[in-house]
């Protein structure tokens, strides 16, 4: 759709590509759904894809490849070293996103261990706009701390604000003055937000941060996973921003960090795949010599060459204008219709899912009772769709106290993989959502029966209670 057609009456809009080829999925019964999800502890991450009709449980490594990056994956050079294919990477990234220096890895947190592990030291504070769990945990693996300074209007579900990504800057100079600028060895920006339900930071925002900590020498690392994702909405929703090119703002958010941390399973429209990117030589000797211990040599870094070489193309497709329309007014459109039947989500609608707010939607049962968990199940059993949770549980213990953390967001994200499904399957999502929406006060709370010590969410097991 035409930016020129969107400017005159409302009309339907279709996807930018057509379909080559199909991969038939199964339907189940609601029989075979609760006997599924028992069987799997009521965690979605459980369950067989083979049981699932519409999988929303990640937009990670589950997108479709383009008929360019499939051809280019005949081109691998699978040399063990040197390969053709990770020059061709250096290039691609060196062109879109401005960083000097490419360190691959198998996908984005290995790029997450290996700066925390050079950066970070015992007792160090990192600050960033809201955790990632991944992020997270590496940092406090390699002995650091890390503190929200993200906005207050991002832990409201309710608030219209548009770029809840920001960093509240009062807070993150209030908390340099506090620890000093030598016990904070980066701040971690990321775009968009996840946890808060893919909420963008804007440009203005970055600038300001980038300003600040430029007056104290900290560097900043760039969370970059979803970056052409925030730079559309920039450019839709932030004053100044509308005639340019997306490809023109990744650059410059690219521009006004340090270095980056990528998991190429989203934007960039690959199955597997991720780089650690910086501009500081003497940090890339460190991470290229890490990388080897860790991943693989520093022209692959855990990689196949035919890997690389769709990730190359996979990146100059992410910020086509088309294509990132076409991927942000998906999730739009299924927000839309969730808002039209009053379910309540995590509003401005984000960029990569929908996020119901398991609060307002199961209101009879407390946070200990996990609402966000027990939601995600009942919308299986209900159409076998398949999404996760993002509440209590994702969040975690308290890594002195080993007591539960409460956040204040209990969502379930309904996460769209680019190019996978159509606008047929999004009502077919919606509907499923309103039909627990009406039955929700038959949905019982759970409590764990098993719980791993790192990332839970991914391993636990509950029970009805």
């Amino acid at each position: 759709m035409s930016e020129d057609s969107e400017n005159q009456r409302k009309r339907s809009w279709a996807e930018p590509y057509k379909i080559k080829m199909v991969e038939p999925v199964r339907m189940t019964t609601t029989g075979e759904r609760k006997t599924r999800i028992k069987e799997a502890g009521f965690n979605t991450f459980l369950l067989r894809s083979r049981d699932v009709y519409i999988d929303l449980l990640t937009d990670s490594g589950t997108s479709a490849m383009s008929d360019r990056q499939w051809a280019g994956m005949m081109m691998g050079d699978e040399a063990y070293a040197g390969s053709e294919n990770f020059y061709h990477l250096e290039q691609t990234i060196q062109k879109y996103y401005g960083y000097k220096y490419i360190v691959p890895t198998h996908q984005g947190r290995a790029a997450e261990h290996i700066i925390s592990q050079l950066l970070i030291k015992q007792g160090d504070i990192i600050p960033g706009n809201m955790y990632f769990t991944t992020t997270k945990l590496h940092q406090e693996l390699a002995g650091g701390t890390f503190k929200d300074v993200i906005i207050d209007e991002a832990h409201d579900p309710g608030n219209l604000y548009p770029f809840k990504g920001n960093i509240d800057l009062d807070r993150l100079r209030a908390l340099i003055e506090q620890y000093g600028e030598k016990r904070i060895p980066y701040i971690s920006v990321a775009t968009t937000v996840n946890m808060a339900g893919g909420q963008p930071i804007s440009l203005k925002n970055l600038k300001e941060v980038r300003n600040l900590t430029s007056h104290y020498g900290i560097p900043i690392i760039h969370d970059m996973t979803r970056v052409a994702e925030n730079a559309y909405m920039i450019k839709k929703l932030e004053d100044g921003q509308a005639h340019r090119k997306v490809s023109e703002i990744v650059k410059e958010i690219c521009d006004l960090t340090d270095g980056a941390t990528m998991s190429a399973k989203k934007d960039a429209l690959v199955n597997i795949g991720g780089f650690l990117a910086v501009n500081d030589k003497g940090l890339f000797d460190k991470a290229r010599n890490m990388v080897v211990i860790y991943e693989g040599l520093h022209t692959y870094g855990g990689m196949a060459g035919r890997d690389m070489e769709a990730l190359s193309i996979g990146i100059s497709e992410s910020v086509d204008e088309d294509h990132i329309r076409a991927r942000v007014g998906q999730v739009e459109y299924l927000g839309k219709k969730l808002i039209q039947s009053e379910i309540p989500i995590v509003m401005p609608v984000g960029t990569h899912g929908v996020f119901l707010n398991a609060k307002k939607f199961l209101p009879h049962l407390t946070q200990d009772k996990l609402p966000a968990q027990a939601l995600a199940a009942a919308i299986y059993v209900d159409s076998g769709v398949r999404a996760m949770e993002r509440g209590v549980v994702s969040a975690g213990r308290d890594p002195d106290t080993g007591q539960q953390n409460y956040p204040n967001l209990e969502l379930v994200r309904l996460t769209i993989p680019r190019r996978v499904y159509t606008q047929a399957h999004m009502d077919v999502v919606a509907e499923s959502i309103e039909e627990v929406y009406l039955n929700r006060n038959k949905i019982r709370g759970l409590k764990f029966v098993y719980e791993p010590r790192y990332l839970r969410f991914f391993q636990s097991r509950f029970e009805e209670c």
